[in-house]
């Protein structure tokens, strides 16, 4: 069943393949070398070998999150929630030099205190679970131009389709990339603000 609902999400976004009508040359690249990139890297047979017991869409979203620690190139990356421990597994794979900071429900009030470097926030990804928004909320403060957050499951009920919305339409927020399964934000505002419909 889940194989027949990801082909129905595909084919309902089939206008939107690798960047097709994309004006921006930075995110037609971004969609086309980064979120789409089908060309195996060079771990992705190592980590089928060291975590083999992956279902295909979490492979899939660990094989997005390795790409994006590669474009990112983060000292520091922070996840909150991850359903699984393959996500940071493949993003430290990603860049090697990043580290991976964990966040569960009960460190989002102290957030400020993890930051308490004052350095940028450069990468960091929220699973939809517990205070999401107020870590949203908390993490704005610390994102510049230069930083990238994730927002998973922004399609899987109606509270994160609002969530997502809301974010698309924020005013701190720059550039959004809607994956379906996730939603991928920049915040350089020197870039025209626009959500990217991609088929992931």
């Amino acid at each position: 069943m889940r194989r027949i609902g990801r082909a129905l999400v595909w084919l309902r976004r089939v206008n939107h393949c690798r960047g097709f009508g994309v004006q921006s040359p930075w995110a037609y690249r971004f969609i086309r070398y980064v979120v789409n990139e089908h060309n195996p890297y060079y771990a992705y047979e190592r980590m089928n070998d060291q975590l083999p017991d992956l279902d295909e869409q979490t492979r899939k979203m660990c094989r997005l999150y390795f790409r994006l620690a590669n474009f990112m190139q983060a000292q520091r990356l922070f996840s909150y929630c991850s359903p699984t421990t393959a996500y940071a597994a493949y993003m430290k794979e990603g860049c090697h030099k990043t580290s991976v900071v964990e966040i569960g429900e009960d460190d989002v009030e102290s957030f400020e205190t993890t930051c308490a470097d004052n350095q940028p926030v450069e990468f960091i990804r929220i699973s939809p679970q517990g205070n999401y928004q107020t870590l949203y909320e908390k993490a704005l403060p610390y994102m510049d131009a230069k930083s990238m957050m994730v927002v998973e499951d922004i399609h899987k009920r109606r509270e994160t389709k609002d969530f997502w919305q809301s974010i698309v339409n924020d005013a701190r927020t720059g550039v959004t990339f809607d994956l379906y399964y996730c939603g991928i934000i920049f915040f350089d505002k020197k870039r025209y603000k626009e959500n990217y419909i991609v088929n992931f």
